[in-house]
């Protein structure tokens, strides 16, 4: 995501618009003042190296290891050679100003991260990295595209290697138009994609433009990227941090809108017309009750900015930074973490599966099982903020769990029930609520899309819920997914049920703890190999 070098935030914040500019990514980073040194006031100078204490280490999120930074996109995700790579977006001090670096991990299963030496910064690029992706050249090299901070254009970079130790120096993407004269886009936020032996490029904004060029080198534009929008689209919502890719029979576009999060298109590509044909549109961030309704004032982004790849045996991973997750002061935290590995797909029937990585499997040990548990007790209350206080099911032993309820079709029909995680047994904790009245799945203050009545006949009510001390990730049946993080985790281990108006019974509950894969976190903490330069 683009932001200039030459005004400070408090001039971005006034120049605002609900179309998304180019120079207002600025805005977000209110530590990142651009002026000298001496003016700086101690709120706005570039992060300082910060400590992590042992509570907000998290067990098998990937998390930045060097304290406070943002963004923390995820960018230029690859797998190569046997090894998954992903960067994300470090900020840090350069020049006594402040810029921003692709810091670099990787990994054999998705799980465990190593840092690596961070190649893409200031020092070698001339610029700070903001967002793209990754693609693979014709030649079969790995490369990036991004914007480069300060330069006004989008950048391409080239790997020399397939461990990414090494990069060809960055280049501007040269657009012309047909008569040789520098065509007039927007630069930010850009996506390349390969289709037959032409490469395609996108670049963020309202109106996307759409690029074409058979060498990497010289662009010529094609014109609107989009055919059209769709109804369930506000105006004023941009297209950012996209990724373009085929699913299924269709194709995605996994990407953002500044003002709502993280969201996907999936229609078709018209080779002929060279233009994407959107059918339909949906959403992967939710609103919490204390957030805003639409702005990039007041943040509402706690699931943010994603990246994907390709597995090689043909899953489509994402990642999402979790840029507000646990704060409702509209700003955004400063943690960098990335959301758990999603595998996406499209059967048949059109609609989007959602699923956790099923690595995440390998990490199971010492499972409980509990099958057959009613819940007689209804009540009639359903608090805002807190839960009924209902029947303890379960003691959760660790901060790192997975469980699997499953609640047969018959028994979950028109009921109106759930749980809560960290119940101290008097309706505090962090509830987990179906609501037949809304077709929503409600966490905490958050509700989403999810119908009961809408699954296939016969089919099993499924939550796979993973509590990762204070960060908690649902899914539903494969359908919808969503998070929340709880700081009140501590000493509260207890898994409560409750159901509202008549009985439920639940037809198993399956609980694993997970072993950690923050060792390479760890490590990075001490040897701080991924630190840029910053003189």
């Amino acid at each position: 995501m683009p932001c200039t070098a030459k005004t400070t935030a408090s001039q971005e914040y006034s120049s605002a618009r609900i179309g998304f500019e180019p120079k207002l990514w600025l805005t977000l980073l209110t530590a990142l003042v651009v002026a000298p040194p001496a003016t700086l006031r101690a709120a706005d100078r570039p992060p300082e190296p910060a400590r992590i204490t042992e509570d907000l280490a998290l067990n098998f999120h990937l998390m930045h290891p060097g304290g406070d930074s943002l963004p923390g996109d995820p960018n230029a995700a690859f797998y190569l050679d046997g090894t998954y790579h992903l960067h994300y977006i470090l900020a840090h001090p350069w020049k006594g100003k402040g810029s921003f670096s692709f810091a670099h991990v990787t990994s054999p299963d998705m799980l465990h991260w190593t840092w690596q030496p961070t190649t893409l910064q200031p020092s070698f690029t001339g610029h700070g990295m903001f967002s793209g992706t990754g693609f693979i050249t014709k030649e079969g090299k790995p490369a990036a595209i991004y914007h480069g901070q300060g330069s006004d254009k989008n950048q391409i970079a080239i790997a020399k290697d397939t461990q990414l130790s090494a990069w060809e120096k960055p280049y501007p993407l040269d657009v012309r138009n047909a008569d040789g004269t520098e065509a007039k886009i927007s630069h930010w936020d850009p996506d390349c994609f390969l289709i037959g032996e032409t490469y395609y490029a996108i670049s963020g904004g309202e109106k996307v433009p759409l690029l074409k060029s058979k060498d990497l080198k010289t662009w010529t534009p094609v014109g609107d990227f989009l055919r059209h929008d769709l109804p369930d689209v506000a105006f004023g919502e941009d297209i950012s941090c996209p990724n373009f890719f085929p699913l299924g029979n269709k194709w995605m576009l996994l990407c953002i809108s500044h003002s709502l999060g993280c969201r996907y298109y999936l229609g078709d590509w018209d080779a002929k017309r060279e233009q994407f044909i959107p059918q339909t549109h949906g959403r992967m961030n939710w609103r919490r009750e204390a957030q805003s309704l639409f702005g990039t004032r007041q943040w509402r982004v706690d699931f943010f900015a994603p990246e994907s790849l390709l597995t090689p045996d043909g899953r489509r991973v994402m990642w999402a930074w979790l840029a507000t997750l646990g704060k409702s002061d509209g700003k955004m935290d400063s943690r960098t973490i990335q959301s758990l590995p999603r595998e996406l797909s499209l059967p048949d029937d059109g609609i989007l599966r959602i699923k956790p990585l099923r690595e995440l499997e390998t990490l199971r040990y010492d499972p409980v099982t509990l099958s057959d548990i009613t819940i007689r007790e209804a009540t009639r209350d359903v608090p805002l903020t807190s839960s009924p206080a209902g029947k303890k099911i379960a003691t959760l032993d660790g901060d790192a769990i997975e469980l699997r309820i499953t609640i047969a079709r018959e028994q979950a029909e028109r009921k109106l029930f759930g749980f809560t995680l960290f119940a101290d047994g008097k309706g505090g904790g962090l509830p987990i609520l179906f609501r037949p009245e809304t077709g929503t799945l409600r966490i905490g203050t958050t509700e989403a899309p999810f119908a009961i009545a809408n699954l296939p006949k016969g089919r099993d009510v499924e939550l796979r819920i993973f509590i990762d001390k204070y960060l908690v990730e649902i899914f539903a049946n494969d359908r919808q997914a969503m998070l929340a993080e709880h700081a009140d985790y501590r000493g509260k281990p207890d898994l409560n049920a409750f159901t509202v108006g008549v009985p439920i019974t639940l037809k198993r509950v399956e609980i694993w703890k997970l072993k950690p894969t923050n060792q390479g976190f760890r490590e990075a903490q001490k040897n701080r190999n991924w630190e840029p330069e910053t003189k």
